[in-house]
């Protein structure tokens, strides 16, 4: 019962922030510089009947909380309006752009949880040895660079110099060809991340690796194996879980530059052609499939939070 309640809070919570959002996202069309009319109409001239069209289909003579509802009903039905630069509808550019993106964030994000989970354990069990120290170096290293100056640096180096992964586009089909066009970009993306989750993973191996019961456990004996497995990981998968959760929404708004830089065509690189046009209806729709996708995150998150230490389930008293 209490789970279901815990799931049901942070529903509501989840919808509430959607319907934030949405409001916000939809006011960047008040804010927006000139007339949406001009804007439609690409800043061509206008009969009076064009003009008195596009103020029909925008509700442009209704009060604004009135358009806010009309466009907010169309959005729960996947109806975000047509591109204006393209005409196109904007949920079917999105649903033809998403899957490259997600499948872009989802090997970076496996790539974050492959090397920097490890690798801060190591370093936080040998705390001070030569491996502690080339984490850590390796750490400043990745937390320095920008993902930009990143995916820069291994284009060059790897698609142009080397040769040895395609240099730009995101392949054919969902097999070997994709995943080498997809090696770069993700490696590019990643590599922050795998700094951060490093020196998390680092910090709190030190922390459980200090507390009594590690300590009793290797006065009775038990082997390094056995004390991470059965006592130390479950106290340190918490705070990864978490800091993992927050890094792939990050991932997910880091692809605007990574696909800008290879040249892949996600949501992030429709994103940034749609904001230079001004093309508000495709700008609003990306932005709501964001929101979605961080409100999935965080719920998701909750939930392996809870399965781990049921404990975050019951608020904190005193």
């Amino acid at each position: 019962m209490k789970t279901l309640q815990f799931i049901g809070k942070r529903l509501v919570f989840g919808i509430f922030l959607l319907l934030v959002v949405s409001f916000l996202v939809f006011s960047l069309q008040a804010g927006s510089k000139g007339s949406l009319v001009s804007t439609v109409l690409g800043g061509r001239p206008a009969t009076a009947a064009q003009v008195a069209q596009v103020r029909a289909d925008y509700h442009l003579d209704d009060p604004f909380w009135q358009r806010y509802l009309y466009w907010l009903g169309d959005a729960l039905h996947f109806d975000f309006g047509r591109s204006i630069r393209s005409q196109e509808s904007v949920f079917s550019a999105i649903l033809e752009r998403l899957p490259i993106t997600l499948e872009l964030t989802v090997l970076s994000i496996v790539l974050v949880v492959l090397l920097g989970v490890p690798l801060g354990m190591v370093s936080g069990i040998k705390r001070g040895s030569l491996t502690d120290r080339v984490v850590t170096s390796l750490s400043i290293v990745g937390l320095s660079a920008p993902v930009f100056a990143t995916g820069i640096f291994l284009l060059y180096v790897f698609g142009v110099f080397l040769g040895w992964f395609p240099s730009f586009g995101a392949g054919e089909g969902f097999g070997l060809d994709r995943l080498k066009h997809l090696v770069l970009p993700s490696l590019a993306l990643a590599a922050t991340m795998v700094a951060i989750v490093a020196r998390q993973t680092r910090a709190v191996t030190l922390d459980v690796m200090n507390q009594d019961y590690i300590t009793f456990a290797r006065a009775r004996g038990l082997s390094r194996r056995r004390i991470m497995l059965a006592y130390a990981l479950r106290n340190i998968s918490m705070p990864i879980v978490t800091i993992t959760g927050l890094l792939l929404i990050y991932l997910i708004g880091g692809t605007i530059l990574v696909e800008q830089v290879f040249s892949i065509e996600g949501l992030g690189n429709l994103m940034v052609t749609s904001v230079q046009s001004s093309d508000i209806p495709v700008v609003q729709g990306i932005s709501l499939v964001f929101a979605v996708f961080v409100v999935i995150v965080t719920l998701v998150v909750d939930l392996i939070g809870m399965w781990i230490d049921p404990r975050t389930m019951y608020p904190t008293e005193g």
